[in-house]
């Protein structure tokens, strides 16, 4: 695929936040590696997902994406732009290009301001246009996201969880944004909200043409709606693969676990497949292991797996990275799991 498509690329990005002790001189004893050297991209129109379980760096990653948090180290470029060796105001640019949709709802949305006054905050902010076209501009996001133009007039207290989403959406879309960072957009919603809030998004991306960056840990959320994925553990990436390959020929350990413990509606199929459950502790972002970071849980860690931390090795093309050191012995049924 051509460099020229793409919207966001990713080098080396890592982040690390320090660790203080004491109570009037505090000093720093040590550093959380939240997120390490990791390395992806975005092209225009497409979704690309962060999966992995709580504290492997997705939420992270997606701060310093939207400008909410400064890196360690790495660079973060928008269309070709490295946005944070800019300034404040081009980076204040950059960010009108790129919409936040949170995890909570309830939690994002200022129960004291109407929606109109949510809606336009962006619009506000960045000085677009006068009072009576921001009003405008509201209401039509209303309407694109499934609501109507009276709902602009009331409270977010006067909605339901899917409702407050797609209004959370339409304030995301204010500025017209190139890419919309999704931090886990339907965790919080019932299941027979959630596929709707899915097919919103989808639809606004075929209409729109805009990229998403989708946070999630459901695997089944991020097979409906991405195109590639990229797998963290503790910070680190295991796997990228698109959407397609990953589910059909998952490689990394970690990966299939996490695959495996997805719910089928099949019972007889789930008894014959169980989930994969996996032992031993999460080792602490503190004090991370020298080689593989899931050499404590892996069922077919070796020697060299201690010691020595495993590439992104091409598995089988360069479009699918897996970062294992028996990959291919696992895959072809060599190694078993002790």
């Amino acid at each position: 695929m051509s460099r020229m498509n793409t919207l966001l690329e990713i080098r080396s990005l890592s982040k690390r936040f320090p660790v203080k002790k004491g109570i009037v001189f505090k000093k720093v004893v040590g550093e959380v590696h939240a997120v390490n050297d990791v390395s992806f991209s975005v092209r225009s129109g497409e979704t690309v997902s962060l999966v992995g379980e709580s504290g492997s760096g997705k939420t992270t990653i997606a701060k310093i994406v939207s400008g909410l948090l400064p890196p360690t180290s790495g660079k973060i470029l928008f269309e070709g732009q490295d946005m944070w060796a800019l300034g404040a105001r081009e980076l204040r640019q950059i960010q009108s290009k790129i919409g936040i949709v949170f995890q909570d709802p309830y939690a994002s949305l200022n129960p004291r301001m109407k929606i109109n006054e949510i809606v336009s905050e962006p619009l506000a902010i960045h000085h677009w246009k006068t009072k009576k076209e921001r009003s405008e501009r509201v209401q039509e996001l209303l309407i694109k996201v499934g609501l109507s133009k009276s709902d602009s007039t009331k409270y977010p207290h006067q909605f339901s969880g899917g409702q407050l989403q797609r209004i959370a959406i339409a304030r995301a879309l204010a500025l017209e944004p190139s890419l919309i960072v999704a931090d886990e957009p339907v965790s919080a919603l019932d299941v027979s909200v959630q596929a709707k809030i899915m097919n919103l998004m989808y639809d606004i991306q075929r209409d729109l043409g805009i990229s998403y960056l989708l946070i999630s840990h459901d695997l089944g959320v991020v097979r409906h709606i991405s195109n590639r994925v990229l797998i963290l553990y503790l910070g680190h990436t295991t796997e990228v693969a698109s959407t397609d390959e990953l589910f059909s020929r998952t490689l990394h350990p970690y990966s299939q676990a996490l695959l495996s413990a997805v719910l089928v509606p099949d019972a007889e199929e789930m008894r014959k497949n169980p989930p994969r459950l996996l032992s031993g502790e999460i080792p602490s972002p503190v004090n991370l292991p020298k080689g593989c970071k899931f050499d404590t849980r892996c069922p077919y860690v070796q020697e060299n797996c201690k010691a020595d931390e495993p590439p992104l090795f091409p598995a089988p093309s360069v479009d699918h990275l897996v970062s294992c050191f028996y990959w291919k012995e696992i895959e072809s049924g060599k190694m078993f799991p002790r």
